[in-house]
């Protein structure tokens, strides 16, 4: 399923003024913990992979959001390294077949990096959606060979501007 901008739903959501990018995610039996719900370290994973099919340029016969405009590999000379990470979880997910709808949005386009924010609800099928976690990444654009930060060019900014929103606000911060 192609990942498809829309208005960001109401109600627990703090983000109301800015366009998100809804990536399907379908979870995996090795996601789950003991406890039979997602690990905290995997949800780290899910949102991984929320940010390859979202930036990632799609390959023959792939489909992919206006935002996938990297190429990827070490090849194309451009990082996307993890500079920062918070996540707050809300509740248990547990396993289910139907992929889990991740809604993403910018906060952020700084020089050489963007903060990325994620809320991850339970399957866009129709009825009443859970919200289990909230996340902030902050990305930074790193040259391959020198390792350092390179700025955010034109087309990268002209397809993530359309996706800039309110960074979200944690309940439980302290």
């Amino acid at each position: 399923m192609l990942p498809s901008p829309t208005a960001p739903r109401t109600g627990s959501s703090r983000v109301t003024d800015s366009v998100r990018l809804h990536v399907p995610i379908h979870l995996r039996w090795g996601d789950l913990d003991a406890f039979n719900h997602v690990n905290n370290t995997s949800m780290l994973k899910l949102l991984e992979e929320v940010r390859v099919r979202a930036f990632w340029r799609p390959g023959p016969g792939e489909d992919a959001p206006d935002t996938a405009v990297l190429d990827s590999g070490i090849s194309a000379g451009l990082l996307t390294l993890i500079a920062r990470q918070e996540i707050e979880y809300l509740a248990p997910v547990p396993y289910q077949r139907n992929p889990l709808d991740v809604q993403m949005w910018f906060s952020k386009l700084g020089g050489s990096s963007m903060e990325i924010c994620y809320e991850v609800y339970s399957p866009a099928d129709g009825g009443e959606q859970t919200l289990y976690a909230r996340a902030t990444s902050v990305v930074v654009m790193v040259d391959a060979h020198t390792g350092k930060p390179v700025r955010l060019d034109d087309e990268q900014r002209r397809a993530w501007n359309p996706y800039l929103g309110e960074p979200i606000t944690y309940a439980h911060r302290r």
